[in-house]
């Protein structure tokens, strides 16, 4: 019997995975398999391998990707920024927010169907999994209601100990990532008792990826995840999602033998239905909340209009305005321009500040509490401290010249060793003729050099008598 010609609303009134009590509403989407998922699959491959690769890789000494909170350290590509550096990663995030608005208004969220870590994870490995332990969808239904018995307790056991060890092994690499591979090597080899606080860490993050990928799934995705409650607000009906071609596609009716269809294209089967890691029915409308655009949906529907011997496509890749007016998709909107044009703004201010960046920051002050000296020459002393953060992964033996005023500058104690990604503090005479003083304030520049390369400037102020 035919239905409804077009998609309501009623499906925005609630989520799929839960029922009207309130309760949440189990998902058993079923194994999807075709073209578009072995693509998923591949793309999974190669993100997964350069995620447990990451943190064996390093740039002139240095991990491709820190993000050590504590210490205040941070790597990204080799580069190493400080809290000075704040500014910079500022306008780096500035320019991921910009670009993920402009990827979305684009392409939807398709970021979160092949590249999201949650999906990839969920879908790709954890699922995969419990397929081959558990069986396709109505064989882990049926296990679930089945009573404790040994089938059902080998199964389940040998799935929670695969878990466990899985998020055991993505806990180490995303600490990593946060304290990096050495320290992480020392926590492993000198024991959980001499690093208390690296090994809780890593029984958090353990705990934490059991429960998300064993238990709470799709729910990151619906309930948590900021991206999906935004995508409505980036996206209009001139973005690209996976849509379900309502008017060629209804009124939907089952399909019967040796009877003339008057019916459309789908035949009501709901594979796209069983097969969606969310639950959602995507005939109900494009945009909705739940929907990733993982693609399973297209791969089931393209099946079934192999099998009945109609065209692919009736989900498909496709932005709302193309299907209402049936016309070809295009992105170049006021819209998509005015992104693009912020984004290459941000993009050449970021390359700008790298590009001229120093390799060590120095700040130079004058030491409190401390008045000028008057040498026997007539020449005027202040003291001054000095500190300077090193932004590279090389030890550097520092020297000071004075770059504006003819003088000398004569360090106190040891010489300046700057020692790589660390920092050197230390005092200092900075000796000037009188004559080359205006003033009892007077403007300084102090230039701080790796042999013969300069490599900072601090600007500081010099005290002398009024003449």
């Amino acid at each position: 019997m035919a239905t409804k010609t077009k998609p309501t609303d009623e499906f925005r009134d609630h989520i799929s995975t839960v029922d009207e009590q309130g309760k949440r509403v189990w998902v058993y989407p079923k194994k999807p398999k075709g073209k578009l998922y072995n693509h998923r699959k591949y793309v999974s491959y190669l993100l997964l391998t350069l995620l447990f690769a990451g943190p064996f890789i390093k740039i002139n000494g240095l991990p491709i990707l820190l993000l050590n909170v504590v210490e205040r350290k941070f790597v990204i590509f080799g580069v190493l920024f400080w809290p000075q550096d704040f500014f910079i990663l500022v306008l780096a995030f500035l320019a991921i927010v910009v670009f993920i608005i402009l990827f979305t208004v684009i392409y939807g969220r398709i970021f979160c169907g092949w590249v999201c870590p949650q999906t990839i994870f969920l879908e790709m490995v954890f699922r995969r999994i419990e397929y081959a332990i558990e069986g396709d969808y109505t064989k882990q239904k049926a296990l679930n209601k089945m009573p404790w018995n040994t089938e059902k307790i080998l199964k389940k056991g040998t799935k929670t100990a695969i878990f466990l060890l899985i998020s055991f092994i993505v806990s180490n690499t995303f600490l990593a990532y946060v304290i990096g591979i050495d320290e992480l090597q020392k926590v492993i080899t000198e024991g959980p008792l001499n690093h208390l606080a690296g090994f809780g860490m890593l029984l958090a993050f353990t705990g934490t990826f059991y429960w998300v990928f064993a238990y709470f799934r799709e729910q990151v995705c619906t309930i948590v995840c900021p991206y999906g409650r935004l995508q409505g607000v980036m996206q209009d009906k001139k973005t690209l999602v996976v849509a379900y071609d309502y008017g060629r596609g209804e009124p939907r009716g089952k399909l019967r033998k040796n009877q003339e269809r008057t019916e459309g294209d789908c035949i009501d089967c709901n594979q796209c239905v069983q097969v969606c890691p969310t639950g959602i029915d995507i005939r109900n409308g494009a945009q909705q909340l739940e929907c990733i655009n993982c693609t399973a949906c297209i791969d089931a529907c393209n099946d079934i209009m192999r099998m009945i011997e109609k065209p692919e496509g009736l989900i498909r890749y496709e932005s709302e305005e193309a299907i209402e007016a049936g016309k070809k998709w295009t992105f170049f909107t006021p819209r998509v321009l005015g992104y693009t044009a912020v984004l290459v703004i941000l993009l050449t201010a970021l390359s700008t500040l790298l590009l001229i960046r120093d390799e060590a920051e120095a700040t130079i002050l004058r030491t409190p509490g401390q008045l000028y000296q008057k040498t026997e020459q007539g020449h005027i002393k202040n003291l001054y401290n000095i500190s300077v953060i090193n932004k590279t992964n090389h030890d550097m033996p520092l020297t000071l010249k004075l770059l504006n005023k003819q003088g000398t500058i004569k360090v106190i104690g040891s010489e300046l060793l700057l020692p790589a990604q660390g920092i050197v503090e230390g005092v200092f005479f900075a000796e000037i003729p009188k004559e080359q003083l205006k003033g009892m304030n007077s403007e300084v520049e102090i230039g701080v050099y790796f042999g013969d390369e300069l490599i900072t400037t601090q600007d500081t102020k010099f005290l002398a008598p009024a003449k």
